[in-house]
């Protein structure tokens, strides 16, 4: 409910329920899941058996559900002991509230609170301070659903809405239980609100990275290799290798150092680190034909990068000390969760840690921030909201608490001082240590996390990191950890989006495309193939040479272009006698066509910004 307010949060809520009571009219076997909020409506699970629902369905339920809203009927709250509300479930034959009442009544004195995934939108209700032994429900007509709320006073006080989409989804997020039917809807306060929502979803099926992927030819993806491994071709590699040869260009000018880590380790590594106790189930574990080790493929890289730094004793000469890397992580994500490039099981970062003492870690930060500012200003893509991921008072985090006080102080002392306008987010810090978050806002308005800066006073501790002062004493270095795009396939899926696939002409994977009018011209299309292979653009990747191609097909001079366009390449050369005899070429954009004379040619292509 963080960005929500209670108020929407309420409406959507009733929502979920007004839509389960009307599919429960229309078919009463159905056995419900779960039916929460989401950022932009909200959805419910459905178990309907045989019945598959789909878009034909929608137009029924919708009617069924402006009846319910019509009827105004009250949302009444209730409790109900455990062992009534299992007697509740097993008689209206709702079998995974029967699921979670009895995992609430095994958890005994278990707070709610610590049952609850907010991504689950769970409907486990108690006093998150008291035992679980009751249970709340809310009731609007004939339908009674087990949760804790909050709703509005009545159906009638819920908005505008619109069923939007139906997809499977396991029950619980768990690929080993019953798949159910999720029902998605959009919803908000007022139909204006609404309105511009479905405009913009409209926009997003457009623009979805999953369908220019395939159109553009950037990535594929194989059964034979498995879910959320993605196959990038030579397009997409070469959007990939750019990005990536940005990122680094612009930490390399600061003074960082590549280095190089294997994908694999040895497990004893995270349970030093902490991250076993934390990211244990999310870690793909190898077994050695060889020894008896067990191993894990590296889910992240702080862990192997303190190793480097320990490698060799280390003074206040030498600090700080900046790696960076960019290097494929793994997490066994659930295969229900995989979405395209944007969720995946093997995702590059372009990851760097800073190892310096405390005088140095305003510095650092704020050498970080300005490049981040530098990499999205670039990329045309401006931060929408910054947060500070600072701990909440749960045991979820490592390290004395004095220490964690101080260094939230210290980081936002530092966001303020580079002029960050933050809003600080409780609980959402990294085990480790407070970090500064920052999400970026795309063409049509939806934002994504990005880049991020943390504080971790915890690994250097763990790990027993050492450099000596001034004075010969050994003092323990401060650890920063950054990325700036993050994951790559997770960034390029916004940024395909964001683009619709048309992108800057530095980063084009086809820069330029020669189009003949004739084949008379062969000798002329030399010339020009000659120029271009000398022009090396400076901004803002350096030496990138220019990527282009040749259509000398006998297809027409509209459908070479047609084809161009579909492919999205930002600038066409487009060369016939005429152009031969006029020693120059005619150069078309999105922007128009125009003449350029084959003697500027060299430094109109330096200068272009397309």
């Amino acid at each position: 409910m963080k960005d929500m307010d209670l108020e929407l949060y309420a409406m959507r809520h009733s929502l979920a329920h007004i839509m389960a009571s009307a599919v429960q009219r229309l078919w009463p076997e159905v056995r419900l899941g779960i039916g929460p909020p989401t950022d932009d409506g909200f959805y419910y699970d459905l178990d309907l058996g045989e019945k598959t629902l789909s878009e034909e369905d929608f137009a029924r339920i919708e009617k069924e559900m402006y009846k319910i809203i019509k009827e105004d009927q009250a949302f009444v709250h209730s409790d109900k002991s455990i062992d009534e509300a299992l007697q509740w479930a097993k008689d209206s034959s709702q079998t995974y509230k029967q699921e979670l009442l009895n995992d609430l009544k095994r958890a005994g004195t278990t707070k709610a609170s610590e049952l609850d995934a907010d991504e689950l939108g769970t409907v486990i209700a108690a006093d998150s301070d008291a035992a679980s032994d009751s249970a709340s429900f809310y009731t609007n007509g004939d339908f009674t659903d087990l949760c804790r709320g909050p709703h509005v006073e009545s159906t009638s006080k819920v908005g505008a809405f619109k069923l939007q989409r139906v997809a499977g989804a396991y029950w619980r997020g768990d690929e080993k239980k019953a798949q159910m039917q999720r029902l998605y809807a959009v919803a908000f306060a007022t139909k204006e609100e609404l309105d511009h929502r479905l405009k913009m979803l409209e926009e997003a099926k457009k623009r979805d990275h999953r369908k220019l992927g395939k159109e553009l030819g950037l990535f594929t993806f194989s059964p034979l290799v498995g879910s959320g491994l993605p196959l990038f071709t030579p397009r997409g590699t070469i959007l990939r290798d750019k990005l990536n040869q940005y990122s680094q260009q612009v930490r390399a000018e600061k003074g960082y150092q590549r280095v190089h880590i294997p994908h694999i380790t040895k497990t004893d590594l995270y349970k030093m680190s902490g991250h076993w106790d934390k990211f244990g189930d999310e870690l793909f574990l190898v077994e050695s034909q060889e020894s008896s080790d067990s191993f894990a493929l590296k889910p992240m890289n702080c862990p192997h990068h303190t190793q480097i730094f320990a490698s060799e004793p280390r003074s206040y000469r030498d600090m700080p000390q900046k790696f960076m890397e960019t290097t494929i992580i793994y997490r066994d994500e659930k295969t229900g969760e995989l979405h395209g490039i944007e969720r995946v099981r093997a995702a590059t970062q372009d990851d760097c840690h800073v190892f310096c003492t405390t005088e140095q870690v305003g510095e650092v930060v704020g050498e970080l921030i300005r490049v981040a500012k530098e990499v999205y200003e670039t990329l045309g893509l401006p931060f929408d909201q910054i947060n500070l991921s600072f701990r909440d008072d749960s045991d979820r985090y490592y390290g004395d608490a004095t220490l964690w006080e101080k260094a939230q102080g210290d980081i936002e002392r530092l966001a303020k001082e580079n002029g960050l306008d933050c809003r600080v987010d409780p609980g959402e810090a990294a085990f480790y240590g407070p970090k500064i978050d920052f999400r970026i806002a795309d063409a049509i308005g939806r934002t994504t996390q990005t880049v991020t800066v943390q504080l971790d006073f915890v690994q250097p501790e763990r790990f027993g990191l050492q450099y000596t002062d001034a004075e010969g004493n050994k003092q323990r270095p401060v650890m920063i950890h950054s990325t700036l795009l993050g994951s790559l396939e997770r960034f390029l899926s916004v940024y395909i989006e964001h683009t619709a696939g048309r992108f800057p002409f530095w980063l084009a994977p086809e820069q330029l495309r020669i189009l003949t009018i004739n084949d008379n011209v062969a000798d002329y299309v030399d010339e020009v193939t000659t120029i271009l292979d000398e022009v090396v653009l400076m901004k803002p990747l350096k030496f990138n040479t220019l990527r282009y191609s040749v259509d000398t097909s006998n297809e027409s001079l509209g459908k070479k272009i047609r084809n161009a366009e579909s492919m999205k390449i930002p600038m066409m050369l487009i060369i016939g006698p005429k152009d031969q005899a006029a020693k120059e070429v005619s150069v078309r954009t999105q922007d128009g066509e125009q003449k350029v004379a084959f003697s500027e040619l060299a430094d109109f292509l330096q200068d272009v910004q397309v």
